[in-house]
């Protein structure tokens, strides 16, 4: 999706790197981070109808869905991916779970009031995925879009980063593509922290595309420069708590 400020894919290659996560629903929900209170309260602000159904598009393990499902919402969750909504269902039974994609819902039309894409929109046909979206959303429906980003302002984790080779940190005048379906999108940022070892960082790295479609001398090479950064460079001890620093990015529209 051009100008998003991280990876660029044509649709085959897009399909090709989404399909990482297709398993690995355990080690995923272990280890990646989850996502600030402040996001979802920011998303209801701009809420022009009460909030009733909610979903939660391309939901993977249910990190976002947590969220939604502190609110006494009926809930949905779709996912290409049938070994992450199993890792969902067994954390959160309530949620209703479709095996489907962005461009491809399942649902009918016109019932959700709240729609969030949690770290998936760029593997999404934007302008397919935002015509789906609409159909199922009511008019007056909030669609969030959001992103957990590593705080690369920070020169230690920016070299952290670049040594994962998380490609995912928007430029500056990144906005997200969406279809004429929707109002322009507003963005809202929150900085927070991920606690964990250096093993654990180590583990997050294993969780990314790019370590889950390389080769395994790549993958050797990765977790040999991350154990040399953290260990020896940085000088944290295994066991050792650190925060991580996170920037979640927060785009809020609206179905017209």
């Amino acid at each position: 999706m051009a100008g998003t400020g991280g990876p660029v894919f044509d649709a085959e290659r897009r399909r090709d790197m989404a399909a990482a996560f297709l398993e690995g629903g355990r080690h995923y929900d272990k280890i990646r981070p989850g996502y600030p209170a402040e996001s979802l309260q920011w998303l209801l602000e701009g809420a022009r109808i009460p909030v009733r159904d909610a979903l939660d598009v391309g939901a993977g393990t249910g990190k976002y869905t947590q969220l939604l499902a502190q609110h006494e919402w009926n809930l949905a969750a779709v996912d290409p991916s049938a070994d992450m909504l199993a890792q969902l269902g067994a954390n959160l039974p309530q949620v209703r779970t479709l095996v489907g994609t962005a461009e491809h819902l399942g649902l009918d039309d016109a019932t959700v009031d709240l729609a969030v894409v949690a770290q998936a929109w760029h593997w999404f046909d934007p302008l397919a995925a935002s015509t789906e979206i609409a159909r199922v959303l009511r008019p007056g429906g909030v669609l969030g879009l959001v992103w957990n980003q590593l705080d690369v302002g920070l020169p230690w984790v920016h070299r952290l980063a670049r040594i994962m080779h998380a490609g995912d940190v928007h430029k500056p005048d990144f906005r997200p593509a969406v279809g004429p379906e929707f109002a322009p999108a507003e963005p809202h940022e929150t900085q927070w922290a991920q606690t964990l070892t250096p093993e654990e960082i180590m583990e997050l790295a294993q969780s990314r595309s790019y370590y889950l479609k390389a080769s395994e001398p790549v993958r050797a090479k990765v977790m040999g420069n991350l154990q040399w950064y953290l260990l020896e460079h940085l000088g944290h001890v295994p066991g050792e708590e650190l925060q991580l620093p996170y920037v979640a990015q927060t785009w809020r529209t609206r179905r017209l």
